[in-house]
């Protein structure tokens, strides 16, 4: 029988708290927009698989996407993350991802919204699933998008 931390004769050569820091360190680079050259290091680029609400499925080119629309729509990003569970290759953690709504943001929920001048927090539930490489392979993300629509301005929210 495999060992915690040996899903399909994976033998896991980060400890946790290395793969938190790499965890923070990619949210902190696809938030910024500093350097997508080391942001890409953190994953798994080919394989690389996401799991949205309302069944919004990606790879690592729709992911960065993404947030290059996040980045070109708001100001004053900020990532936090909170509490943190790891188990073998998973890591599960609370995020909120901030910004001022100054530019109409291409990729919401509803699609391209107008700004609106107001600080805007995106609230998540992150699962994330990292290789023996410590590369992020797979992400899986909950919120509340009702709320995330109110507070873009979204009418009907």
């Amino acid at each position: 029988m495999a060992e915690a931390g040996q899903a399909e004769g994976m033998t896991q050569q980060f400890t946790r708290n290395e793969l938190v820091a790499r965890l923070v360190r990619a949210g902190e680079l696809e938030v910024s927009g500093e350097d997508p050259a080391e942001a890409a290091t953190y994953f798994d680029t080919e394989k690389f698989r996401f799991h949205g609400p309302d069944g919004f499925e990606s790879d690592f080119d729709g992911l960065t996407a993404y947030f290059a629309s996040v980045r070109e729509a708001f100001d004053d990003r900020a990532i936090r993350r909170g509490i943190v569970v790891a188990e073998g290759d998973h890591i599960a953690c609370q995020t909120w991802i901030e910004g001022t709504f100054v530019r109409e943001f291409t990729q919401s929920p509803a699609g391209p919204l107008p700004p609106n001048g107001e600080r805007v927090v995106f609230d998540l539930l992150n699962i994330f699933r990292f290789d023996d490489r410590g590369r992020l392979v797979e992400e899986w993300v909950r919120t509340d998008n009702r709320g995330v629509l109110r507070q873009l301005g979204a009418e009907g929210s």
